[in-house]
């Protein structure tokens, strides 16, 4: 048996091995995939080595406590919960608002919680989603919103809830005002609903209109704050809203599976990207410019686009104009493949890029330099 033991593990140490010599060799040179690509800084290393910790469904991780309490102040909020997604986040706030099974939330017909979690709410909650036209620039008409508020009537569910999403991921990174956020908020707040910011970059939008996180935010009841996208934390979010909220939040977060034990260990880490890392964004935003300045200066028989007036952060869409064909993911593919570039095929004819604070401005000039070779063959090809 011990024989046998010995072989599989050497068997299974050289499969292991093969793998990772794969990966290595395909690793990339310029990772714009996301800003969920991130990895811990020194700092955020040398902070999970030495954290505090404590069992924190018990609410004894003294780490945990400091990063939700000031999570909190800084948002303008009376208490915070940290949990391990945004996506976690996003669902407990939507449930905690809306208990009774058959409740309503209006949402927009791109946003993040709509599109790309699953329909947590309906599968878990009960909780219906009814969506309402995004528009360009991320935010959803106030009249809109207003017409969607259902009466009381037996045969509609009953509205609770009102999501918006800052910045807007699949509109390319919008930023929603301050201004437009209380506008919603008075809306909401009339008709006596809730409203939850779904701030998955929303220090992004802080930096990028120069306002205080709690300003901001001031007229949402609730606020899902995500630390791990371009704040570069390894894991996580904290949800903010009132005390009472919060309190019925942590019950939820403990029967979906996120009560956490010695989570110090990762709250450490996302006390700094939320107290330092956004003093590196303004960076990320002004390459995310540079990259979409360097995509209009390619040649125009390429074929390709950028809204420069849509570059508001930190992400960065090319459209695709060819009439050859070439779609987005070929040159997604392309650009992986021969020069180490990660971006992603939003579309048929979208590719995103993700600027970072691992993606530096001579980077950025080399995934420019990246982008005319992979163009410039395509051409050549169709002529």
């Amino acid at each position: 048996m011990l024989v046998v033991l010995r072989r599989f593990t050497s068997l299974t140490t050289k499969k292991m091995t093969s793998a990772q010599s794969q990966l290595t060799s395909k690793a990339l040179a310029y990772d714009l995939r996301s800003d969920t690509v991130t990895k811990p800084t020194a700092a955020m290393r040398a902070a999970m080595a030495s954290a505090e910790v404590g069992d924190d469904v018990w609410g004894d991780d003294p780490t945990v406590s400091v990063l939700e309490t000031r999570a909190a102040a800084l948002f303008g909020k009376e208490a915070g919960l940290f949990v391990p997604s945004g996506t976690m986040g996003n669902l407990i706030a939507v449930l905690t608002h809306c208990r009774e099974r058959g409740s309503e939330f209006i949402v927009g017909d791109e946003a993040h919680v709509f599109v790309y979690e699953q329909g947590g709410a309906a599968q878990l909650g009960g909780v219906h989603p009814r969506t309402v036209p995004t528009n360009a620039d991320g935010t959803l008409d106030l009249a809109h919103i207003a017409k969607a508020i259902r009466g009381d009537d037996p045969h509609y569910p009953v509205t609770k809830l009102v999501c918006i999403e800052n910045t807007h991921n699949r509109k390319g990174g919008r930023v929603l005002t301050a201004e437009y956020t209380d506008a919603v908020g008075a809306l909401v707040h009339q008709r006596q609903l809730k409203l939850h910011v779904d701030g998955a970059r929303i220090m992004n939008a802080v930096v990028a209109l120069d306002v205080t996180p709690a300003r901001l935010v001031q007229a949402a009841d609730t606020v899902s704050v995500c630390l791990s996208k371009a704040l570069g934390a390894p894991i996580g979010s904290v949800l903010v809203g009132p005390k009472d909220f919060i309190h019925q939040a942590r019950r939820l977060r403990k029967a979906l599976g996120g009560g956490m034990r010695q989570v110090g260990v990762i709250a450490a880490p996302a006390l700094i990207a939320l107290e330092d890392m956004p003093k590196v964004l303004a960076l990320d935003h002004a390459n995310a410019k540079r990259l979409a300045k360097g995509i209009l200066a390619l040649p125009r028989e390429y074929g390709v686009t950028v809204d420069m007036a849509a570059v508001e952060t930190n992400i960065v869409f090319l459209q695709v104009e060819r009439t050859d064909g070439v779609k987005a993911d070929a040159i997604v593919a392309r650009l992986r493949e021969d020069h180490g570039v990660g971006s992603s095929a939003f579309s048929d004819l979208t590719i995103r890029f993700c600027l970072h604070h691992q993606v530096s401005t001579e980077d950025v000039d080399g995934v420019i330099a990246a982008l005319n070779s992979v163009l410039s063959a395509f051409s050549k090809q169709t002529n």
